[in-house]
């Protein structure tokens, strides 16, 4: 008579194979196996290190370089961090210098789109993906003759320093790329928000987000086709956000999505 194995297969482990979602864990007694409780441990510290983590604003322009397009740097009204993260409204207006550099910066008969880039809730995902995001998507938009301003990166962003960036810039629709708010095992999550005649006094109605992009969510190249075609959309149709629906015949197969959403 043969004995069981002492391992019995589990019976979710080809489900867990398909999903980042902490599933199927097993357990220990009453208490979770010594492996899961460490990955939760590191996860969760990946997202408070995302959180806390600084925009490396020198790598990122080096990155952005070969667009040939001039590179602003601004501030929000955050003095740092800790101030950013207790008070949200600080991070949605731009610090008096750096309006000014941007209404200097104004091209004659302003431009069709800003694009900003912030750290947001995190840093890591700006850093990671904004660069090759923007590098995807500039040749895009010039290829449908979009009239772009400078690129703007920004430390202590919330999504709506957009409408002052863009009001600044005198441009006809933004959009800011920054980190969202990290999950366990999810640290690296980029957002886009799009909106159409930037100005203080937007709200989230009036905006379209791309979220989750990254390898493991929305990949880059499907972001990028996307948010074109919002920004293109946007600017013939002079309207964003819960007017704007993703209309176009065939969606990429991926794991984001686009939807109206703040976040901010």
């Amino acid at each position: 008579m043969s004995r069981p194995p002492l391992v019995q297969p589990d019976p979710w482990a080809d489900l867990r194979s398909l999903t980042g979602a902490r599933i199927a864990l097993g357990r220990a007694g009453g208490s979770l196996p010594t492996a899961e409780l460490l990955a939760f441990s590191a996860a969760h510290a990946a997202a408070r290190d995302a959180v806390w983590s600084t925009l490396d604003l020198d790598r990122l322009a080096a990155e952005l370089a070969p667009l040939d397009l001039p590179v602003l740097r601004v501030r929000s009204a955050a003095p740092d961090r800790a101030t950013y993260l207790q008070n949200p409204d600080l991070g949605r207006r731009l610090e008096p210098e750096g309006e000014a550099a941007l209404a200097a910066a104004r091209a004659p008969g302003g431009c069709d789109l800003a694009v900003v880039v912030s750290d947001g809730l995190s840093a890591t995902a700006a850093q990671r993906h904004a660069a090759p995001l923007v590098a995807a998507l500039v040749p895009a938009l010039r290829a449908r003759g979009l009239s772009l301003g400078p690129l703007v990166l920004a430390l202590q962003g919330r999504v709506a320093l957009e409408d002052r960036v863009g009001a600044a810039l005198g441009a006809r629709a933004a959009a800011i790329l920054l980190g969202e708010r990290p999950g366990l095992g999810a640290p690296d999550s980029l957002g886009a928000y799009l909106v159409f005649d930037p100005r203080p006094g937007k709200n989230d109605a009036q905006r379209n987000c791309v979220s989750n992009i990254r390898p493991e969510g929305l990949p880059i190249p499907a972001a990028a086709a996307l948010i074109e075609w919002l920004a293109v959309e946007a600017l013939r149709r002079s309207l964003s956000g819960v007017e704007l629906k993703d209309e176009r015949e065939a969606l990429p197969a991926a794991a984001g999505g686009v939807g109206v959403l703040g976040g901010g």
